[in-house]
């Protein structure tokens, strides 16, 4: 499902995924956006290649902080870099088979969540997520991946949303708990090392079937 959402002077914009609670929001760039209140000072909204100069502070300020956890092609180090990588999921997203959405708290990307891959016959997807240290402990990750997979589970049709995290991420492994989903195994030593960690490392695989999140929200948000 997707919003074709008017710009100013009534040029259409991209389309975009209706998330439950979405709309119009103005957006300080003149233009028009699906905008959805996560709490209060906390919006969730797309994250285009245009946002690149942004997408990359926000990546100076955690980039230490996220790097021993996320691969190593998300964490960019200049502009060029920062906006292919959100090029990247915008060519995914015409594709069909992922994006990216970000988190703002008070007018400034402090992180976000993606659908990293996506099988839409299949009915199969994975997301993910990122966070710098100043907006952790606020529930925004929790909050955003829900809004996100009950659009996957109940626009999309997808069956099976999964969440790979390694093994020593606990702040991530409570969150998929948090999202009511269940540690499926471990990949034992699947993760080469990375900065920040100089030892390989466990994958662990967790997931939410839609019977299982319709259970967990029955109701859409």
């Amino acid at each position: 499902m997707t919003s074709d959402l008017l710009a100013p002077g009534g040029r259409l914009s991209v389309g975009w995924p209706t998330l439950p609670g979405a709309a119009r929001t103005p957006d300080r760039h003149d233009g028009v956006v699906f905008a959805v209140d996560l709490q209060p000072g906390a919006v969730l909204r797309p994250l285009e290649p245009w946002r690149a100069e942004e997408f990359l502070t926000n990546l100076d300020r955690c980039r230490d902080y996220i790097a021993p956890w996320v691969g190593p092609s998300f964490v960019a180090t200049d502009l060029a870099s920062a906006r292919a990588v959100l090029q990247r999921y915008a060519d995914s997203q015409a594709r069909d088979t992922g994006l990216i959405l970000g988190i703002w708290l008070a007018d400034r990307l402090v992180g976000g969540v993606m659908v990293v891959a996506m099988d839409a016959a299949a009915g199969t997807c994975e997301v993910g997520c990122w966070l710098e240290p100043s907006a952790t402990g606020r529930g925004l990750i929790t909050q955003a991946a829900t809004r996100l997979i009950d659009w996957l589970v109940r626009a999309r049709g997808i069956h099976r949303v999964e969440w790979q995290t390694l093994a020593a991420n606990e702040p991530s492994i409570k969150v998929a708990q948090r999202l009511g989903m269940t540690r499926d195994g471990v990949l034992r030593e699947a993760i080469p090392p990375r900065p920040g960690r100089s030892e390989r490392a466990d994958l662990e695989i967790w997931s939410v079937l839609a019977p299982e999140w319709r259970l967990h929200l029955p109701d859409t948000i």
